[in-house]
């Protein structure tokens, strides 16, 4: 793909565990012609056989990192890097820039079986945060056939080197999440404990609520005048709630909090505690953070847009209020980093806003809009901003819309146009190549009855609604989407450079637009340098030349509640 070796892995029939190596030059010809002797390697002795050839730096090329990576790292063995044939094959699959390829345009076949698939039910469309995952195949891929056929769409469709970047750099996200499972996160659950006690109470018997949830549970029951009540029960609790007088649709907090009656403080309260102890409490310590590590199960590219998921451990939703017990080894400091403003600053890079990379020149792109006059207050800039991404229509956001396109007009049409497209049904593609789901089969009959003549009113009117709607996710999608390709390039030259430092220092959380590296006392603050010498890579790795500045906030601390 760009002049390295490959060398290809792919299960052995013969030797159940086993897997057949074969060392092939980086051309679509090469791969479709490899007829030399296949090297056939025993599971145990796959290890050393994986790390001798690792000395030539070729390029891996396997089905799915998740199958072979982990049992590699448990061996003590890593590679700098591969190409994953599953994740490669949804982006070029779904891809515009492949339309009319033999490649894009040939029936599902097991590697579209064996890929994340976007459900897209007639009732519900995808969401930008739809989990993705999907169960393994159930035959063993065709490894070189695979390969040869995604090099050759590659030639095809004539790419730039944009695709190439976004199957490498979705390749090294592979290897990293199997690399942060496997290192783990530092974690002290002894600290973590503490917390749980202080505002739980001590740890009860398994069936039992904690001592400090009992009680709220009591003054909850009390106050609605229902002994024995169950708050955890919706629809018992909301019947309570109503036989109290209140008037409230659902339990939500939102409505709960809008209430004027004895209940308010203790069950919200309950509730932000019971949240508390079912995303992060005992169990989920026992389960996720043993052996003094954080390891939950990263999902590459488990979201449309190409973000992360995460399949077990919650990850991506690490509570402020257990940081704390996140904490360096002895000798050791995390370096935290997070992107300040990252999806603002990828809009003005891609639209080439000269006035938006302009405010972005501040280390906070909303005070730049402030200082530029466009809006008066950081806040108002805010709402201005996520706004036109997310396509706001009522509130804040959608009166300040109009100064925002005056002043950024490129950025605002980018979005705009975005939006357009899937109100019409069309996909929209992100800088590097990934493009949107197709609309169900439903949507586009429903839109195309709304269009005929004699179509009822109310059809008509909820066709618009469910375009808008479409539109809002095709309006954001070209930048979620192309943010999650930037901290993708930014983790993947990270990564690189850390294996040059001594004492490994080593990626061990990911959050969008924040990572965080353990990394000995010693070169932790060259560590810092190097994180912010990866984001400007990053940039110049997408965009080329660019006035567009991908500030940071870097903090070297002993604990992650200390990072900025």
């Amino acid at each position: 793909m760009d002049g390295v070796p490959f060398v290809l892995v792919a299960a052995d029939p013969e030797r159940p565990g086993g897997a057949v190596l074969r060392d092939v030059a980086g051309t679509a010809e090469a791969v479709a012609g490899v007829a030399g002797p296949p090297e056939r390697v025993a599971g145990p002795d796959l290890p050393a056989a994986v790390a001798d050839r690792e000395r030539s730096r070729p390029r891996w090329v396997w089905d799915d990192t998740e199958h072979w990576y982990p049992a590699l790292l448990a061996a003590g063995v890593r590679v700098e890097r591969a190409h994953d044939l599953r994740l490669c094959h949804v982006v070029l699959r779904r891809s515009t820039r492949c339309a009319g390829t033999a490649f894009a345009d040939e029936p599902d076949g097991p590697w579209d079986r064996a890929s994340p698939a976007v459900e897209q039910p007639d009732a519900a469309e995808p969401s930008l945060f739809d989990d993705l995952t999907a169960p393994e195949p159930a035959d063993a891929p065709d490894v070189p056939g695979e390969l040869s056929r995604q090099l050759r769409v590659l030639e095809a469709c004539g790419d730039d080197g944009r695709l190439r970047l976004l199957l490498a750099a979705e390749s090294a996200g592979a290897l990293i999440a199997a690399e942060m499972r496997h290192d783990g996160l530092p974690f002290r659950a002894d600290v973590h404990d503490a917390l749980l006690t202080r505002l739980l109470g001590p740890r009860p018997r398994d069936g039992e609520r904690p001592a400090r949830l009992a009680a709220l549970a009591g003054e909850v029951a009390r106050a609605l005048d229902r002994p024995g009540l169950n708050p955890d029960s919706q629809p018992e609790l909301l019947r309570a709630l109503r036989a109290a007088g209140l008037d409230v649709e659902s339990t939500r907090t939102s409505e709960i909090r809008a209430q004027d009656h004895p209940v308010r403080e203790p069950l919200l309260e309950y509730k932000k505690l019971a949240r508390l102890l079912s995303a992060n409490g005992w169990a989920w310590m026992d389960r996720w953070a043993r052996d003094g590590r954080f390891r939950p199960d990263y999902v590459p590219a488990g979201v449309v847009t190409g973000r992360w998921a995460s399949s077990g451990g919650g990850a991506l939703q690490l509570p402020a209020g257990i940081r704390a017990a996140v904490r360096a080894d002895p000798g050791w400091r995390l370096v935290v980093a997070d992107a300040a403003q990252l999806e603002p600053r990828v809009l003005a890079a891609m639209s080439g806003d000269e006035a938006m990379a302009a405010a972005g020149r501040h280390a906070d792109l909303y005070a730049g809009v402030v200082e530029a006059g466009t809006v008066a207050d950081r806040q108002q800039a805010k709402y201005a901003m996520l706004g036109a991404i997310y396509g706001a229509t009522t509130g804040a956001s959608a009166v300040l819309m109009p100064q925002l396109a005056r002043a950024y007009p490129r950025a605002v049409a980018l979005v705009e146009e975005a939006a357009r497209a899937g109100e019409r049904g069309e996909q929209v593609t992100t800088w590097l190549g990934r493009s949107s789901p197709r609309p169900s089969a439903a949507w586009l009959a429903a839109r195309q009855a709304a269009s005929a003549e004699g179509a009822a009113p109310e059809d008509v009117r909820e066709v618009r609604r469910r375009a808008r709607d479409w539109g809002r996710f095709t309006r954001n999608f070209v930048v979620q989407g192309t943010a999650a390709e930037w901290a993708l390039c930014w983790m993947a030259e990270l990564r690189r450079r850390l294996r040059e430092l001594p004492g490994r220092p080593h990626l061990v959380f990911f959050l969008h637009d924040e990572v965080m590296v353990h990394a000995p006392v010693d070169v932790a603050e060259q560590v810092a340098v190097i994180v912010r010498e990866a984001a400007v890579e990053a940039g110049r790795l997408l965009f080329g030349p660019t006035p567009v500045e991908f500030a940071l906030d870097v903090s070297v601390v002993d604990t992650y509640a200390d990072a900025v």
